[in-house]
């Protein structure tokens, strides 16, 4: 796989969901660019936005193993990871593989099980691979965690751990469709497409599973020069230290924003990273890792406020 072959795979996989997903662009394209950064993706907004059909499409225009878990107050976490079976015949325990043994998994309305099932991802989203009764089972690549989420002032929903918020290499936001799109969306209707029969829509599959491999091992040969690596640890570092925050971001942070910049400057169609890639995905990469003030939040400072804040204020380096 070539470099120049990146941007003709990504934009292809853009155009086979927009036959079916209308507009939010940025979310679609943050989705595309996980999968091919190899990370996971936490997905908020109200319900009725098109998070799960986003998720379905992908599964479609991707031809890989696509597998969907509805978290409720009462799933366990051997629902997830599987669990081991006495086989009489056998005389020995077989383990019985869970939903996570997939390319593309769909934890949908992942904040609706307590912190104890929720966990359960944490090794599953670190190490691509489940411990089960003392026995370790690795997942086949590529894996992509896509959780979605309503936001948690709704009832019956528990705030996600720390330690597995920081796992998410994006958080990507949706919100209600401006009016032309949602005149689009009632347009697929009108003309007899159902988003529930994905079989009106004629899509194609765009990549292979060998495919988004060879994508994730093509965009290392992204060049990243030094005062890129020294501008993303200046956000960092101001992130850590500016005002109205609390907790700042992690190593992992600066870590997958590397690798998420490789990879939208490939799909981009360019050989080397820029600032203006870092800008662009700062939101996605620190909203989830920043923590306010108490006070910050009672003044209705949200972190993406922060996050603009903060790129105004640190410089970027000349080109």
């Amino acid at each position: 796989m070539q470099l120049t072959d990146v941007k003709r795979l990504f934009d292809g996989v853009v155009e086979q969901i927009g036959k079916v997903v209308v507009g939010q662009m940025e979310l679609v394209e943050g989705v595309v660019v996980a999968l091919f950064a190899e990370g996971s993706v936490l997905i908020e907004g109200p319900p009725g936005l098109g998070k799960t059909l986003l998720v379905n499409v992908l599964s479609k225009t991707v031809s890989c193993q696509f597998r969907r878990v509805q978290f409720t107050p009462d799933l366990m976490p051997s629902d997830l990871t599987g669990h081991s079976i006495y086989d009489m015949k056998q005389q020995a325990f077989t383990f019985n593989p869970g939903p996570v043994f997939t390319n593309i998994l769909l934890t949908d309305e992942i904040n609706r099980s307590p912190p104890k099932t929720q966990s359960a991802l944490l090794e599953v989203m670190q190490e691509q691979q489940v411990s089960v009764d003392g026995k370790t089972h690795v997942l086949t690549r590529p894996f992509l965690v896509i959780a979605t989420q309503n936001p948690i002032e709704h009832e019956g929903t528990y705030p996600l751990p720390e330690a597995q918020v920081d796992r998410f290499m994006f958080k990507l936001l949706v919100d209600y469709p401006p009016p032309a799109d949602e005149v689009e969306i009632l347009g697929h209707y009108a003309s007899g497409k159902d988003p529930r029969r994905l079989s009106d829509f004629d899509l194609q599959a765009v990549l292979k599973s060998e495919d988004v491999l060879a994508i994730q091992q093509a965009v290392k040969g992204v060049i990243v020069e030094p005062k890129i690596l020294r501008y993303i640890v200046d956000i960092l570092a101001a992130s850590r230290t500016w005002g109205s925050v609390t907790i700042g971001p992690s190593p992992r942070a600066g870590v997958n924003m590397l690798l998420a910049a490789r990879t939208i400057a490939a799909c981009r169609g360019r050989d080397f990273v820029t600032p203006d890639d870092i800008k662009e995905l700062a939101p996605w990469i620190l909203r989830h890792r920043l923590r306010l003030r108490p006070e910050a939040e009672l003044e209705g400072e949200s972190t993406d406020d922060t996050v603009r804040a903060i790129l105004e204020a640190v410089e970027a380096p000349k080109s």
